[in-house]
């Protein structure tokens, strides 16, 4: 039984206890470096404004994928809602966003302008306001600690250990400011032991009042990469609040920033005549004199196609070809799967490209055919990427070609950003139903009939998971593969599909974002994965469509490696091989096991 106190009592105690709180040190007591722990941090002082100056000198795709997320029994937590941004920020004359418009809207012109100082200003830039959408300059600014403060008078430092990550060693350090201030960094930097690079760091920036300030900040974890010799950039943030109020409302956060196209450069001028430069095209005559009107008609589609391709590559958007990459090795290989038992002869042959970006969309450009980096990670096995495969084709066999007015170059002179609204890649309503169903009769007749059911899966899980992944399944070049509706255009694979079953583990309807590819930050070609697959142990390890933590195993440049310079390790324990030309048998799971037999 409680005993009643006086009121006077509770009031000099409550009084004694908010005193004793506020002489409470905000941070912990650092204790002292040694000369080598202190001449490293130096050296990371001095590094940091180095790596502000190469990045002035670039002009990056910067694309942030967000998800909120609400508490889920079952699943731990699921999406309920998401947001896509992409731009092409150029910090030669300040913080200068230029975002990538979308298609059937006007251009709306979002400078921030002003020095590198400026990018202190996180408070309004990260203010989570439900009234308004995401900046995306508050997660761009992640990829800086402080560019104009990072130095030991405005910052404690205190060693905490050495940590490999990947093969580049680090010393790993504690940091906070030393006096509160707007937007100072608080949390965990790890500088590589030579050059004295920060390539990681991992916390927050600091409120600028109150405590009660800090639900305007996210927590993340920024990675950089040794893309060239001595250089060392931004590659990919991470960003996650697993729970936060809203209202009356408990809600989670979870966000993916990449960069992308460091060697790309700027137009030479801001205007509609931007100079786009494409190469010849190749001889591909044959020994006949004259030149029919199919085959002018078709080589007249050609030209468009080998433009807009080019033009796409130069913005940053499609991946250059990379000989012998994922492209060739296997979606090529499962058109030539497709194409041989349909008796589908083209007079020129039919070839994959990825488009770089984390929406899932495909279409197809002439005899080009275009998947989105997103969509490719998240389809879980050789008969899932046929059935996306297929329906392009189809697209191509009966005619549904790119606009050529296209064919004529000066139709392509316009921004980067303006790539979306320039160039029309989507199929009308009427194609895409046409393209289904003949995409049904080809993958019947195909070597993958037998594995429909587990293609339909991903169709299935798409259609469920797009209610509220809306912004995922909303294309910026192609087509989406729901319609307006949200219902998949391979409606009768998702229809003779099994149950979507969380607990049977062996069912993988689709898989995380960021499970198959990597792209390279600095020349923009992607390559596979290298990492190792886990089968799921349970549920909440299957995360389709979701986006999830980032973790790279870093190693410094090599001039005689044409790989990319690190690769990311296996975050997403879904798979269990990596795709093939054409699987033999599967496991467990569903996925390809490597056999490579020709087609028959």
């Amino acid at each position: 039984m409680f005993r009643k106190l006086p009121l006077a009592f509770l009031i000099i105690t409550l009084g004694v206890s908010c005193a004793y709180a506020k002489k409470q040190p905000k941070y912990e007591q650092a204790h002292q470096l040694t000369p080598d722990q202190a001449a490293l941090v130096e050296k990371a002082i001095g590094r940091e404004k180095v790596l502000i100056k190469n990045i002035q000198q670039r002009t990056p795709l910067v694309e942030t994928y967000i998800q909120n997320t609400k508490p889920d029994i079952k699943l731990y937590q699921v999406p309920i809602q998401d947001e896509y941004m992409l731009s092409r920020v150029d910090f030669g004359r300040g913080f200068f966003d230029k975002s990538y418009q979308p298609r059937g809207k006007s251009a709306k012109k979002g400078f921030f302008k002003g020095s590198l100082t400026s990018i202190m200003g996180l408070t309004k830039a990260l203010k989570l306001d439900t009234r308004v959408m995401y900046n995306p300059l508050g997660f761009t600014e992640m990829m800086f600690l402080d560019p104009s403060s990072f130095d030991n008078q405005h910052y404690v430092f205190s060693y905490v250990r050495r940590e490999f990550l990947g093969s580049v060693r680090t010393w790993v350090y504690d940091v906070h400011p030393k006096v509160s201030g707007m937007g100072r960094f608080y949390g965990r930097i790890w500088i590589e032991d030579e050059a004295g690079n920060v390539v990681r760091f991992n916390g927050t920036f600091t409120p600028p009042r109150s405590e009660d300030d800090s639900r305007l900040y996210f927590h993340f974890d920024s990675w950089r990469m040794n893309v060239q010799p001595g250089i060392w950039l931004p590659v990919a943030i991470y960003v996650e609040e697993t729970e936060r109020v809203e209202g009356d409302k408990k809600v989670g956060l979870k966000a993916q920033t990449h960069f992308w196209g460091y060697s790309l450069k700027l137009p030479t001028r801001e205007s509609e005549n931007v100079s786009v430069k494409v190469d010849d095209a190749v001889d591909k005559s044959d020994d006949t004199q004259d030149v029919g009107p199919l085959q002018a008609t078709r080589a007249w589609i050609t030209q468009a196609e080998n433009n807009v391709i080019d033009r796409l590559v130069e913005a940053g958007l499609v991946a250059p070809l990379n000989a012998g990459g994922y492209e060739t090795s296997v979606l090529d290989q499962i058109v030539i799967n497709l194409a041989v038992p349909n008796n589908l002869a083209f007079t020129d042959p039919v070839h994959c490209r990825i488009l770089l970006s984390t929406t899932v969309e495909a279409t197809t450009v002439g005899n080009t055919i275009l998947i989105s980096k997103g969509l490719v990670d998240a389809l879980p096995n050789e008969e899932s990427i046929a059935s996306v495969v297929s329906m392009q084709l189809a697209h191509i066999a009966m005619g549904h070609h790119i606009d050529t007015r296209y064919a004529f170059n000066d139709r392509l002179l316009f921004p980067d950003e303006s790539t979306f609204q320039r160039i029309d890649m989507y199929h009308t309503e009427h194609d895409n139903i046409d393209a289904a169903k003949r995409a049904q009769e080809y993958l019947q007749a195909s070597m993958y009939k037998d594995k429909l059911p587990s293609a339909g899966l991903f169709w299935a899980q798409l259609a469920d998971r797009g209610k509220v992944l809306k912004s995922l399944n909303t294309p910026k070049l192609g087509d989406s593969l729901l319609k307006a509706d949200g219902t998949p255009w391979m409606a009768e694979l998702a229809h003779g599909a099994p149950k979507i079953n969380w607990d049977d583990l062996t069912q993988i309807a689709a898989l995380p974002l960021g499970s198959w590819l990597k792209t390279d930050p600095w020349d923009d070609k992607v390559h596979m994965l290298n990492a190792k697959r886990y089968t799921p142990m349970n549920a909440r390890d299957k995360m389709p469509l979701e986006v999830t933590p980032i973790y790279y195993k870093l190693q410094r440049y090599d001039a005689s490696k044409l790989t990319a310079p690190a690769a990311p390790a296996a975050t997403q324990p879904a798979a269990t091989d990596q795709p093939a030309a054409q699987p033999a048998e599967s496991d467990p799971a569903g996925q390809p096991t490597g056999s490579t037999a020709s087609p028959k």
